[in-house]
């Protein structure tokens, strides 16, 4: 059994983010497949700007903030991106978080789950596909898309999936086990190596 972590990639006000990262958590705990699942709030996290001096395959940081954000990427076995589509690519935020770390991400999956208009988020999950096969991630075939996702949020504010979504969201669950455990002795070596 190993550690997911949900990254709720939005950070803007007014964001559904937040109750999408919420239903796909309760839909993590409801699959079984991970030992700890915890969600992670890009807003909460408040990562600057990127502003280490070194290059982030050197792993020697300066700032505290990033000090902590490897610390939490390094404990997870794999990843979901809760990420919305701006202009047909993934948010800044998004981009920054996974740029100030190098070695934390090698070897992992990460499962995608995007949002949008009437493309459900597919160009930006399409997009950071390239990204995160740089850093020797495992971006998985099986997604959730949630497309016009504003008309999955009823008058609370909290989201309401139809049977496609979770659909999908098993689909991907049930794959990110198996990867996950197939990308176990790689991370393993990783680590070892690091040390």
């Amino acid at each position: 059994m190993s550690k997911l972590e949900i990254i709720v990639a939005s950070t803007r006000p007014g964001r559904v983010g937040i109750e999408i990262g919420r239903w796909i958590e309760s839909e993590a705990v409801a699959h079984g497949g991970f030992s700890e699942i915890e969600l992670i709030d890009l807003a909460e996290v408040n990562l600057p700007f990127m502003n280490e001096p070194n290059h982030p395959r050197l792993g020697e940081y300066v700032h505290q903030h990033t000090r902590d954000w490897s610390r939490k990427v390094a404990e997870a076995d794999a990843f979901v991106f809760v990420m919305p589509e701006y202009n047909y690519g993934y948010n800044a935020e998004l981009k920054n978080a996974i740029d100030y770390l190098h070695r934390e991400w090698q070897y992992k999956p990460v499962g995608l789950v995007s949002y949008g208009g009437i493309a459900g988020g597919t160009r930006a999950a399409q997009m950071i596909k390239q990204v995160v096969t740089t850093l020797k991630m495992t971006p998985l075939f099986e997604a959730v898309s949630i497309p016009f996702v504003r008309q999955f949020i009823d008058d609370d504010n909290k989201l309401v999936p139809n049977d496609v979504m979770t659909g999908a969201a098993k689909a991907m669950f049930d794959e990110l086990v198996v990867v996950t455990e197939a990308l176990g002795a790689l991370r393993e070596n990783a680590v070892s190596a690091a040390r």
